[in-house]
């Protein structure tokens, strides 16, 4: 086709665009409504996911070593019995392995609690850190913080009234800390949360592991839940908007019908005919997305300034960071349903037309 026919047939989609404008105008303003809900549920899911990706920072996994104050506090002995639980179905190796642990011990000398530095696997900070290192190492760990037995203790006091931190005079004076060395873990994603937990468990030298993991659970439903819903409701306005576009280019055909057919019987190809059409088509969706683009814009602002007065927060994704995929978004919509509604209805017009053609010769 050559260029000045193209741009022919350009020229008529947009008049015909300006000869229908009522229904181009109502057209439009299905299309904006339906536009306007996508980009706000769109928008409504990423300030959703930006307050569940917080909310996964402050859920903080604890994990707490095999120290001196295990081995001290019973941790020993509770593995020395799952030990001698086991036995009974272990392998030959396994009970070598033990034979030579035990003869270990024997030459090493125990302290005044009996306590021998086999009988732990953290034995000062650098070992702890090692074993946060080996933690960092295991994917969907996000950050991982050593915490010491005197960070720890310091902030158990700072979480109990000034009355009660007197209690641990007599814990610093005769025992010394009881605190367990920890590594604070962060996770990237809470889908894996278990998963994850399960790879930190196996390490040497992780006695348990506190966390919350009802939380996990809820953070990962709300997050599949809010991708479902998003889904469902943009496959629907998607679809609206397709049949708004079709019954508008329908209308169009049935007022140039006489022209479509004196064009086909003066031989005009189906191209020629079509190209108007979703000239027209895609014209409707585009002034649709601009037009959206600013409304979208005008309800964000207004309902942002009354959540930011109310909740007294800034963590409220800024438009600025939303503004250019959304106008693509509303475009690739709007041209989408332009072009595919346009495209079905004008075939099936000429399908038909051609039928007629066919009867009456």
């Amino acid at each position: 086709m050559k260029l000045r026919s193209v741009r022919y047939l350009t020229l008529e989609g947009i008049k015909n665009t300006w000869v229908n404008r009522l229904m181009s105008l109502a057209s439009v303003g299905v299309l904006v409504a339906c536009m306007v809900m996508i980009g706000l549920a769109l928008l409504i899911a990423e300030n959703a996911d930006k307050a569940i990706g917080n909310l996964e920072q402050e859920n903080i996994v604890m994990v707490y070593m095999k120290d001196y104050n295990w081995a001290f506090y019973g941790g020993k002995d509770s593995q020395k019995a799952d030990t001698t639980d086991s036995q009974t179905d272990s392998s030959q190796a396994t009970e070598s392995a033990t034979e030579d642990s035990a003869s270990t011990a024997k030459t090493e000398k125990a302290d005044k609690n009996g306590i021998r530095p086999s009988d732990y696997v953290i034995h000062n900070d650098e070992e702890g850190k090692a074993l946060c290192a080996q933690i960092r190492k295991i994917d969907n760990v996000k950050k991982v913080e050593y915490v010491s037995s005197e960070e720890g203790l310091e902030s158990a006091k700072a979480d109990l009234p000034a009355e009660d931190k007197e209690l641990f005079v007599y814990l610093d004076e005769e025992y010394g800390n009881p605190i367990q060395p920890a590594a604070k873990v962060t996770l990237n994603d809470m889908d894996h949360f278990n998963d994850t937990i399960e790879k930190i468990r196996k390490l040497d030298g992780v006695d348990m592991i506190k966390s919350q993991a009802d939380l996990a659970e809820k953070i990962s439903a709300f997050k599949h839940g809010i991708a479902v819903a998003g889904a469902w409701i943009i496959s629907i306005l998607v679809a609206i908007s397709l049949v708004i576009v079709s019954n508008t280019i329908r209308i169009t055909m049935y007022n140039r019908k006489l022209e479509i057919s004196i064009m086909k019987a003066v031989g005009a190809t189906n191209s020629f005919v079509r190209i108007p059409f979703i000239v027209e088509g895609i014209m409707i969706g585009v002034i649709s997305a601009l037009l959206s683009e600013g409304v979208v814009y005008f309800c964000y602002r207004v309902a942002t300034e009354k959540i930011k007065s109310v909740l007294e927060t800034d963590q409220i994704i800024r438009f600025s960071q939303m503004a250019l995929p959304l106008l693509l978004i509303f475009a690739a919509i709007g041209v989408f349903s332009g072009i595919l509604g346009s495209a079905i209805m004008i075939r099936k017009y000429l399908r038909r037309e051609g039928s007629e053609f066919s009867a009456l010769q």
